[in-house]
């Protein structure tokens, strides 16, 4: 949709289920306020229905200026299905940056509910604009109060688990306590929400109980309570993956490699690897400077009794800048050079330039798989 700030605002197909849901139901609604607009009256709710994710997207571009603003890069924020999210690839430094980059978006809808609100006082009530206004403020007020919610994966929780943290000086700390609170919270939703609902009905009608309504509200019960459990659970994890990314290097996932030139047999090249106990190929030039690395599923392929037959040229992959990585690299910035050029092998150089060995993304991968099963 755009890149404010550089960030660029992806829409995802659920917006539009949940924008055809409010356009219905904020159209049942204008009916009875505002009879006389017929069938235009969903025109206005769709209008409705844009306007309230712009006020998400206000939202979400708090978090992300305060994110920017922190040196922290932004992926892309996404408007979908209850809202949206911005995409931060890093965490925050300090707790007290964690605390201002989660409170800010609450506080820019309490904002824009408090605009909306001095907007009202300009226009008739009981008009379309009136009601407009009134139904953006009290959504932002509403989405202000819920991203409160003292529990991950909500804006509240992630200023619980900064407090936490800024008390016991443990990051996963405040994530544990921040996630089981959220998770209690979505416990509390799936059972408190619909009776809430019940009891504001038995106060004007208690054969609504089992009518749509409370199917409607039991169904939005359920989709609530499952997305704060599972959004809990993914902070337990990749609060976990963080934790354990400083165990991913370069140097000790590497492996030995032998240089060997483009027109070296494959069975020749694989007898120098196994003398010198070395398990990659690096193609190099007659200078000896690498061109090309041996894939390992491309070796894999040929059957043992056509490799006398095969250079290992034929398969090699060429080298690109991106592929090649420092041995010194570790953690996050190990992962983020991976990620910038996929590839299934990267040849791995000592500072001066020097070939240390071949790292191979498979290793990474179990390196990671390995580190993230064992507990915290």
């Amino acid at each position: 949709m755009g890149r404010p700030f550089g960030v660029p605002v992806y829409v995802a197909p659920s917006w539009f289920l949940v924008a055809a849901l409010i356009t219905w139901v904020f159209g049942g609604q204008l009916e009875r306020v505002l009879p006389e607009l017929g069938a235009a009256r969903y025109l206005v709710s769709l209008f409705f229905a844009v306007a309230f994710y712009a006020s998400v997207l206000v939202h979400e571009l708090a978090h992300t200026v305060a994110a920017l603003r922190f040196k922290l890069p932004v992926r892309r924020i996404q408007l979908q299905f209850f809202g949206g999210v911005s995409e931060i690839e890093k965490e925050a430094e300090t707790p007290g940056r964690e605390f201002v980059l989660a409170f800010v978006g609450p506080l820019l809808s309490l904002v824009l509910a408090g605009v909306f609100y001095a907007a009202m006082q300009t226009v008739e009530p009981g008009t379309v604009p009136g009601v407009l206004l009134a139904g953006l403020m009290i959504s932002n007020l509403i989405v202000a109060a819920f991203n409160l919610l003292p529990g991950l994966p909500l804006d509240g929780g992630r200023m619980l688990r900064a407090v936490v943290w800024k008390i016991t000086g443990k990051p996963m700390t405040g994530t544990v306590a921040a996630a089981w609170v959220g998770r209690a919270l979505a416990v509390s939703v799936l059972i408190g929400l619909p009776l809430l609902t019940q009891s504001g009905a038995l106060g004007t009608d208690a054969v609504d109980n089992v009518g749509m309504d409370t199917v409607l509200d039991a169904l939005l019960a359920a989709i609530l309570a499952a997305i704060i459990w599972t959004g809990a659970g993914n902070s337990l994890r990749m609060a976990r993956l963080r934790e354990h990314l400083p165990e991913l290097r370069a140097r000790a996932l590497t492996r030995r490699a032998v240089p060997v030139e483009s027109h070296t047999p494959l069975s020749e090249a694989l007898r120098r690897a196994n003398a010198a106990g070395a398990r990659a190929l690096v193609v190099v030039d007659a200078h000896g400077n690498p061109v090309s690395l041996v894939r390992e599923a491309a070796i894999v392929g040929v059957p043992e009794h056509r490799r006398p037959w095969v250079a290992v040229s034929g398969l090699a992959q060429d080298l690109t800048d991106g592929m090649r990585v420092s041995a010194e690299l570790s953690g996050e910035e190990l992962l983020d050079a991976l990620r910038a050029t996929p590839a299934t092998e990267y040849l791995v150089v000592e500072e001066t330039g020097e070939i240390y060995g071949v790292l191979s993304a498979a290793d990474v991968e179990r390196a990671f798989v390995k580190a993230m099963a064992r507990p915290s």
